[in-house]
């Protein structure tokens, strides 16, 4: 059986590479997210141990991985304790450092480099060693700043920005002066190359006092290396005890454990996002698998018959198919692992425009990658071959002796009762989930959805009987008899043709679901910004970074601004207030002058130690009016404070707001997050607006916006995501357009003897090619339609469950429109080479075809 199995492999040589496509893709998508992942999470461990010395001295409130958002700590040691760690006998060498957040590069021509997810990272240079022994940074070419004037980058930054050495940076510091420049003198990167898309802008010690400290000789921390036979444990305990109550020791290890916690969550939700897609891949693959084996089947049961005739037992049969299978699928796989590194060079590339940079270097195919890509295509492959081969098994060995044998399906009876049964199941589940249900609503709805999608894939050749039958009136009345023909050879398999639009249906019901999702969020996104925003004009940093506090001086002092109220988001690390990791908003008197909260008690006007918390975090937490709480600052000292009102949740302030002179009295650094601006009664609103804009004309990492705006700033970065999601489910429709092309292939080698007996009564080439051409169509039109109406159910199910934060419901009429005549583009798209195949069929062989 193998000899023959062999055979029957390399006589069909076309017909093996288009049926392994399907396979190859899918395992190529798995073995690509698997090895870009592994690329993250390489890059991101070679910096984080890299960078960390033996023991860390840093604020007592901080943590790894802080980005700005928590504050910036004011607390700082002196000179004499740093010479108060070198004096210690665990210590062989100390350097205190000056690092700082809301550094901004500015490239060449005045545009902010980075911004797109990344930090800036700001730290004084030092020689200490990370805990690997070697030098934390690496220099590529020039020298270390040693003056306050000169500064060094990471050599991507530079290269992007546009500098060479010796040339003057332009740079917009977070306090005090803003536009600043230094001179370039050298590039680096921390050890084991790259920043993974981050800013690295390294000074002299001096230089980055003069930036963060006014100039004052202190430090924001320290680096130490241990000496000889000390361990990392012995260095932090020796260094704890000579320093200030604000501060902290830590060991190495103990940094890079937090660094990696903090980091790890970051990229579980990259590579989670991922796998979601390759698993989709996966299944829309099986999908073709089983259609394509069904038919190989069909074809050859005259074939399989003579076997069984010739004593092959129906077990041998059986393993035959499914010995074909495992063979596809192991070269099926080789070729999809090698197709998949260079999809993660691809994807790597893609989420270089978003900011992150992974180092090619890092994406190398690691066993535990071949591994699973290799059985997960084999079990996908040989699950789905595991049905055509039973019914090969099945084969009379008297079918043999007849002209025409046909394979006999299960009944479409017993599917259509089991299937209707599993969509009532679907159903629960999602009005479960739009009733309330314990837990996650849209987990309940999405449940539903998972088992109404793989249901109708499976009975879609009941379900989809309408939409043919349309098809063919349509088809007959526009093309006439190549019409008829076309939409009848799709009628007469339903299985084959339903099987076959059922890839196209799980892409289109994606892609469907997001758009409905997308929709309901940008039309929220307006209506929210119309009611709630009251204010004229809102100034934010472009990445939402804190801003200098001068930025607003400015602002207020522009004719025809009447009042401007500050914010400064401030992180906490308090799990009583909403999680382990939350954002304060702090506000000043001015807020209640534009703002005007949904109080449900007490009042919105802050004075000194107050605070504001929404309805969900009195209700979580048991607090109302008058309660005392305490704000555990991640950059300050903790604050106890009182509950003096309680307002309905609202996108205008965080679920916790202060009072601005909490944050100071935190010994945090005075920034602000975001401006609100009213303008002055009679003012011309636009003039305004526009001497506003030159405000921060020479400021690009700051904006300001009227509601318009804004709605289109929040919408815009939406779309971002929205794309790249579409990107990735474009993999599906490729696969499914594939397995329309295999189907329609496989098909006219089947009815060849068909096509000639219509080439002999008559039928012209261009004819035949419409009829094929049009069932492609009617194929992708099935799959199209039944994919968009579970999308639009399910889009708005799930729109429901997120009413909170999707206040509305908007139907993308055009876009799914738009995915409507695509699909009909892919129809015709998918139909050329089988057309082209079938038209050029000599008609005197293909009637003596058998």
């Amino acid at each position: 059986m193998w000899r023959l199995t062999w055979r029957n492999l390399a006589a069909r040589k076309v017909r093996l590479v288009m049926s392994t496509l399907a396979i190859v893709l899918g395992v190529a998508f798995l073995a690509g997210v698997l090895t870009f992942s592994h690329g993250l999470s390489a890059t991101f461990d070679s910096i984080v141990k890299g960078s960390t010395p033996d023991g860390v001295v840093r604020p007592a409130s901080s943590s790894a991985f802080d980005d700005g958002m928590a504050g910036v700590n004011v607390a700082t040691l002196s000179p004499a304790d740093v010479r108060a760690l070198d004096a210690l006998p665990e210590t062989a060498e100390v350097a205190g450092n000056v690092d700082g957040f809301g550094m901004s590069l500015l490239d060449t021509d005045g545009k902010l480099v980075g911004g797109q997810g990344a930090p800036t990272i700001v730290t004084s240079h030092h020689e200490i060693e990370n805990v690997l022994g070697e030098p934390t940074m690496t220099l590529s070419t020039g020298e270390w700043p040693d003056q306050p004037g000169e500064v060094t980058l990471d050599a991507r930054s530079a290269r992007i920005a546009g500098y060479e050495l010796g040339e003057e940076v332009d740079m917009i510091a977070p306090t005090g002066v803003l536009r600043r420049q230094a001179t370039l003198v050298g590039t680096a990167d921390f050890y084991g190359g790259g920043t993974a898309g981050a800013t690295l802008l390294i000074m002299s010690v001096e230089g980055a006092q003069q930036t963060f400290l006014g100039g004052r000789d202190a430090f924001t921390g320290a680096s130490l290396t241990a000496a000889p036979g000390v361990t990392q444990q012995q260095l932090a305990d020796a260094a704890q005890a000579v320093l200030p109550a604000d501060f902290k020791a830590l060991t190495g290890d103990k940094v890079i454990e937090e660094s990696e916690d903090a980091i790890g969550e970051f990229l579980d939700i990259i590579s989670t996002f991922l796998l979601v897609f390759a698993v989709i891949a996966v299944v829309v693959g099986a999908f073709i698998i089983v259609n394509t084996f069904s038919i190989l089947v069909a074809q050859r049961m005259r074939d399989l018959a003579l076997l069984r005739a010739l004593g092959a037992s129906r077990r041998q049969v059986s393993r035959s198919v499914l010995l074909e299978a495992l063979v596809m699928s192991l070269v099926a796989c080789v070729v999809g692992v090698l197709v998949g590194w260079g999809l993660a060079l691809g994807l790597a590339a893609l989420f270089r425009f978003v900011g992150l940079d992974i180092a090619s270097s890092a994406l190398v195919l690691t066993p535990g990658t071949v591994l699973v890509s290799f059985a997960v295509g084999v079990a996908v492959t040989m699950v789905a071959a595991y049905v055509p081969a039973r019914r090969a098994g099945r084969v009379s060995p008297v079918a043999a002796m007849r002209d025409d044998v046909q394979v006999r399906g299960t009944s479409l009876h017993r599917r259509t009762v089991i299937g209707a049964a599993f969509l009532v199941l679907g159903a629960a589940a999602a009005a479960y989930g739009v009733a309330g249900a314990p837990g996650n609503d849209a987990a309940w709805i999405g449940a539903g959805a998972l088992v109404w999608v793989l249901t109708v894939a499976a009975i879609s050749s009941v379900i989809g009987r309408p939409v043919l039958l349309g098809c063919r009136a349509l088809f007959r009345r526009l093309f006439g008899t190549p019409g008829l023909l076309a939409s009848e050879n799709a009628l007469r398999d339903p299985r084959r043709t339903g099987a076959t639009a059922s890839a196209l249906m799980i892409g289109l019901a994606l892609v469907s679901t997001i758009g409905v999702l997308a929709g309901s969020f940008s039309k929220s996104v307006t209506d929210v910004v119309d009611e709630e925003f009251t204010s004229d004009f809102l100034v934010v940093g472009s990445t939402y970074q804190p801003f200098s506090t001068r930025i607003g001086d400015e602002m207020a002092a522009v004719d025809g601004v009447g009042v401007v109220s500050r914010q400064q988001n401030v992180g906490v690390g308090d799990a009583s207030i909403t999680s382990e990791s939350s954002l304060v908003n702090a506000v000043d008197d001015a807020f209640h002058q534009i703002y005007e909260l949904d109080m449900v008690a007490g009042r919105q006007h802050l004075d000194g130690h107050e605070v504001i918390i929404d309805a969900d975090v009195a209700a979580d937490r048991g607090l109302g009016v008058g309660d005392p709480m305490t704000l555990d600052f991640r950059a300050g000292a903790p604050q106890e404070v009182t509950v003096v009102g309680i307002f309905e949740p609202t996108l205008l302030t965080n679920p916790v707001t202060t009072h601005l002179s909490v944050v100071e009295a935190a010994g945090i650094q005075r920034q602000d997050s975001s401006l609100s601006i009213n303008v002055a009664s009679g003012a011309d609103v636009a003039a305004v607006h526009a001497t506003l804009d030159e405000v921060v004309a020479d400021l690009p990492l700051v904006s300001v916006q009227d509601k318009a705006e804004l709605a289109d700033s929040i919408r815009g970065q939406v779309n971002q995501l929205l794309y790249m999601v579409y990107g990735l489910l474009a993999l599906a429709i490729v696969i499914a357009v594939i397995g329309i092309i295999n189907t329609l292939g496989l098909s006219v080698i089947e009815r060849t003897r068909e096509l000639g007996l219509l080439r002999a009564v008559g039928l012209t080439r261009p004819q035949l090619r419409r009829m094929v051409t049009l069932e492609s169509v009617t194929i992708a039109v099935l799959g199209a339609v039944l994919g968009l109406v579970l999308g639009l159910v399910f889009g708005a199910l799930l729109r429901y469950a997120l009413r909170d934060d999707l206040t509305s419901l908007a139907l993308p009429v055009g876009q799914l429109t738009g995915f409507l005549v695509l699909a009909v583009v892919v129809g015709v798209l998918a139909a050329i080479l089988p057309a082209v195949r079938a038209s050029r069929l000599d008609v005197l062989k293909a009637i003596a075809t058998e």
